[in-house]
């Protein structure tokens, strides 16, 4: 090769490095990847993405720009979730997200000690194993807890005062979460200590949700509250169908189930907890580690009446009820 084509081309090789446009440089460099394990379907997590993405903005991460997402969905089949996580784990995700409970988030724990985990669970972490403090993790795994299985004597209370003449109660939980005995306890005790009696009716599956609601009805139960279990939130237009059918006054953890047709709902924001969760995913993204990120605790709860299917079930919302709601669905 001449001399004069030899530097022609060892120049235009130079400039071309030189001056590669930025989208390239940015398409060269390998976007980080997210993988998000729910037990639910998509389509009743639409807005808890959404609420995620946001957070991941605070942190200046955005989706298809600088990072992706991947979904993996059990559709309400929790048998679904071993191999769905397997499945993001083998791909080396940078974080794994988790949505549906404890369920989601101890598959999670249980495929990888590495990858770290972010969560969003409704019972106290410590006590199921996915943290050993509040404050200091450790391990891979820190997230939200909004700790709605400690609202039970609350939710108790308002459906008392929306439901006066209600002496029965039934509590629908499911048998196979062992969380759900201690908040069991909690309710049973704040019942006796207001002249309530509490019934136990039990659902571990969709398939047992009409059973459920017949045992409600055979005890005479005069209203209902739904427990906790990543299964009731997942599957509640089902039961807020059976509640009407059955014409049950029933109170839900969460305000989707009140804006579903439920008629009363009193627990943290989930909107609130997945854009939180979205921020911490985003400072593990830029280097922090699990261990490091204390458990966000919650700091927004809402109470949300449906005067529509107060009306329906023949209920007089009380004023008193009314003024401390933080919305009401006409």
């Amino acid at each position: 090769m001449r001399r004069r084509q030899f530097i022609t081309l060892v120049g235009g090789a130079a400039a071309s490095s030189i001056f590669v446009p930025q989208a390239a440089r940015a398409q060269q460099t390998k976007m980080p990847v997210i993988g998000f394990l729910s037990s639910a379907a998509p389509e009743l997590t639409n807005h808890l993405v959404t609420a995620f993405r946001l957070g991941l903005r605070e942190t200046s991460r955005v989706e298809g720009e600088n990072v992706a997402i991947e979904y993996r969905w059990a559709e309400n089949q929790i048998n679904r979730l071993p191999a769905l996580a397997a499945d993001l784990v083998g791909r080396r995700f940078a974080v794994i997200v988790t949505h549906g409970g404890t369920n989601s988030a101890q598959t999670a724990k249980a495929a990888t000690t590495t990858i770290p985990i972010v969560f969003v669970v409704g019972v106290d972490p410590v006590a199921t194993g996915l943290v050993r403090s509040l404050n200091r993790p450790g391990g891979n795994a820190t997230g939200v807890s909004p700790l709605s299985s400690a609202l039970g004597p609350k939710r108790l209370e308002l459906l008392c005062e929306l439901v006066p003449k209600a002496s029965t109660i039934a509590v629908l939980i499911n048998p196979k979460n062992s969380t759900e005995a201690p908040q069991t306890d909690e309710m049973l005790n704040a019942a006796r200590m207001i002249g309530r009696q509490l019934r136990i009716v039990h659902a571990s599956a969709r398939i047992d949700f009409e059973k459920a609601f017949s045992a409600v009805v055979e005890q005479r139960a005069e209203a209902l509250i739904i427990g906790t279990d990543g299964l009731f939130s997942g599957q509640r237009e089902p039961l807020v169908a059976l509640a009407a059918r059955h014409a049950i006054p029933t109170i839900y953890n969460f305000r989707e189930s009140t804006t579903a047709g439920g008629l009363i709902s009193y627990g943290p924001s989930q909107t609130d907890a997945f854009r939180q969760a979205g921020v911490y995913t985003g400072r593990i993204l830029k280097g922090e580690k699990p261990e490091d990120l204390p458990v966000v605790q919650p700091t927004k709860f809402e109470l949300v009446i449906n005067i529509k299917t107060a009306k329906a079930l023949g209920l007089a919302v009380p004023a008193t009820l009314l003024s401390r709601a933080d919305e009401v669905i006409e």
